[in-house]
């Protein structure tokens, strides 16, 4: 299938502030090329409108020890270079590239997530620790992304946010880990002057199929889907450069009902989803090879909201992580989720071996 991005500049919205830009650049996508093809076109344009001295912060070796780092909580630099570093035109080759690595509902989704850096900044006041800084997300390349078939690396990363890719060729061979996170998961105040309105759950599909999942199970079947009376504080091996190589644990799909699978599916779906649509084939794909009946549901902590709450779906090919437990800025009770996919055969495409050595 091909892909093709249609983008509006940047520098026609020079006047407007980066959440309408973001939303203004995903509705006007359209496929009609292989989402690899876009992303190696946005980034061969980035580069070029990049200097000497900024090419040396962006451009890394394919093999650079710094693929493999990834995080999500703030931090006062990191890997790349910042969009609040960036003229407007080389802001607008990063969104393109961003774009082109995310299906419209993923990059919905990112472009929230960056936004929420506004609410956070209003919401803590000047006395808050970080800067939260809706511009403060980095841009890294590795390798040598002209190749026609030479591997390279895209990440985009900030606050709450971890996105990472390899492609080669047509193809993004890898797309983990792939990390989403929301501060408040549900908006519970109107924020003046916040680009986000009262209301507002990024992630809301990913903790409400979940706790209808959990909810219909009987109690048979929440002894063995329960794995916990209390939620972990963090999802596992987090900012580690590969999953944790453990045996599912919960219960198995092949003892789920037709409803209750139904479910399970969408949940699987809604985090392949954040994906363009080849990539998004692709992991259900390798799920079906691998056979659904392999794929476990796993919970730990309350079946309501307000409580800490975490669950866990893994199979061969994949692991999915949901945590809910801390307060929000405004101190709701577990109002702060983290979310992520991992590549059960390996993350930044990489063998877990490999990453392990």
């Amino acid at each position: 299938m091909a892909v093709r991005q249609k983008f509006v500049s940047w520098r026609s919205f020079t006047w407007l502030p980066l959440g309408i830009l973001l939303v203004c650049c995903a509705s006007a996508a359209t496929i009609l090329r292989t989402s690899a093809d876009s992303m190696r076109e946005s980034a061969v344009t980035l580069v070029g409108l990049l200097d000497d001295e900024q090419r040396q912060v962006v451009l890394l070796p394919f093999d650079a020890s710094s693929r493999v780092g990834w995080h999500f909580i703030p931090m006062k630099e990191r890997k790349g270079m910042a969009l609040r570093e960036m003229n407007d035109p080389q802001k607008t080759a990063s969104l393109r590239l961003l774009r082109s690595a995310l299906s419209e509902a993923g990059y919905s989704k990112a472009s929230k997530i960056m936004l929420m850096e506004k609410v956070l900044r209003a919401l803590e006041g000047p006395e808050r620790t970080w800067e939260r800084d809706f511009e403060k997300y980095y841009v890294t390349l590795f390798g040598n992304p002209t190749g026609e078939d030479t591997r390279w690396g895209f990440s985009f990363e900030g606050h709450h946010l971890s996105l990472n890719f390899v492609c080669q060729g047509s193809q993004i061979v890898d797309s983990t880990p792939q990390f989403f996170a929301a501060n408040p998961a549900i908006l519970k105040s109107a924020v003046e002057g916040a680009p986000l309105r009262k209301g507002t759950r990024i992630l809301a599909a990913e903790e409400t199929l979940a706790f209808e999942l959990v909810n219909q199970l009987s109690p048979a079947q929440q002894e063995k889907a329960i794995i916990a009376p209390e939620a972990p504080a963090e999802i596992r091996a987090a900012g580690e450069a590969q999953p944790p190589a453990t045996e599912p644990a919960g219960i198995a799909y092949r003892e789920l009902t037709s409803d209750q699978l139904k479910l399970l599916e969408s949940l699987v779906e809604e985090y392949a989803g954040a994906m363009p649509t080849e990539v998004k084939e692709a992991r259900m794909q390798a799920i079906r090879e691998a056979t659904w009946g392999n794929v476990y549901f796993a919970w730990a902590g309350a079946k309501k909201p307000g409580i800490g709450h975490y669950y866990r779906i893994q199979g061969p090919t994949f692991l999915i992580e949901f945590v809910n437990t801390q307060p929000d800025a405004e101190g709701n009770p577990a109002n702060h989720i983290h979310c992520v996919w991992r590549d059960m055969t390996g993350d930044f495409d990489l063998p877990l071996q490999a990453a392990a050595e």
